[in-house]
């Protein structure tokens, strides 16, 4: 059974180490400039969304704008490498994933950067449930017929994903491997290209944040079969989850977070997380994840590094059982 969902591990592991008090004490007037924040995917994804939730956030309880910089590529590792090589004084912040921080060491021979060494984990934001959206022409109401139209010959279905290695892909080539069928991938360099052509027939379908899913299929220009939560989601009751039709034991929900290159100070990424912390309880913010059916994470810097730490080897387990292989 290949499963995907993990929580918060519990051991206290600092994946930067943090400056030397002298350095500490000339943070105390942080922010005194804007604040740059990396969104290594194109807009209209998860992790742009959730990018610009906190952004807006820290606008407003920071008093310096947050300019969002979307920079995809590669799975969501161009932007994260730009993220990682900035100054480690907490004006350039990154949305870093479970794909390009916790799957990616597994994925990508020629990695430019060390996960639990060039960041400084800032807070764990959200859990971002996938759903499994189909063009209206294939004919298939449910995950089953899907598999059985899909075995009929190799690659007679096409997918897409944001890239190769984001988890839209691994997401898709579970679902190739737990059902044994052979879909042709086409990646693109973010979610919403992607969600365009699964719209317009130039490919069958993808697997993307149920929000967006969601949207396409109420509109009419998209039918979505299957979630990829361990249950029913409360944003699309109606819809099963791909474990209890067809593919029992298949779960994935991958979580975005807030993280800054290495070295930034401590004081500063209490600040943050203070800010952030706050913003995940606040009537808004909940009300905005509720609609559109994310769960909120928090919690500390130390429990967000504890869980990267922790993910990479449980992600690599699940790259190499279903054959997942990157280019790069």
């Amino acid at each position: 059974m290949i499963a995907i969902r993990f929580s918060h591990a519990t051991a206290a592991f600092c994946i930067a180490a943090f400056p030397a008090q002298s350095t500490l004490a000339q943070s105390g007037n942080y922010p005194v400039k804007p604040i740059r924040m990396v969104v290594p995917f194109a807009p209209g994804g998860p992790n742009d969304i959730l990018g610009r939730l906190v952004g807006q956030k820290l606008t407003e309880q920071l008093h310096q704008p947050t300019l969002i910089e979307n920079r995809g590529g590669a799975g969501g590792t161009v932007g994260l490498d730009v993220a990682a090589k900035a100054a480690g004084d907490g004006y350039t912040l990154a949305m870093g994933g479970s794909s390009n921080m916790a799957v990616a060491p597994s994925l990508y021979k020629n990695l430019p950067y060390d996960s639990l060494k060039d960041f400084t984990p800032v807070i764990n934001v959200a859990h971002v449930p996938y759903a499994l959206g189909i063009n209206p022409s294939v004919p298939a109401k449910n995950v089953r017929e899907l598999i059985v139209l899909a075995k009929r010959k190799a690659n007679y279905l096409s997918y897409g994903s944001s890239g190769t290695g984001s988890m839209s892909s691994l997401a898709a080539e579970m679902l190739k491997s737990m059902s044994g069928t052979e879909i042709l991938h086409v990646p693109y360099k973010g979610t919403a290209p992607a969600l365009t052509d699964v719209i317009t027939g130039q490919i069958d379908m993808m697997l993307a944040d149920l929000s967006l899913v969601r949207a396409h299929t109420v509109a009419g220009k998209m039918r979505m079969i299957g979630v990829t939560g361990a249950r029913r989601s409360k944003a699309a009751p109606e819809v099963p989850a791909i474990s209890e039709s067809g593919l029992k034991g298949y779960v994935i929900e991958p979580w975005f977070g807030v993280v800054g290159p290495a070295g930034v100070p401590r004081d500063i990424v209490a600040r943050l997380n203070g800010v952030l912390s706050a913003a995940l309880k606040s009537r808004d913010v909940v009300q905005r994840l509720d609609v559109l059916g994310y769960e909120p994470i928090g919690g500390t810097a130390e429990q967000f590094a504890a869980t990267i730490k922790a993910d990479i080897p449980q992600y690599a387990k699940i790259v190499k059982a279903a054959g997942i292989k990157s280019d790069l």
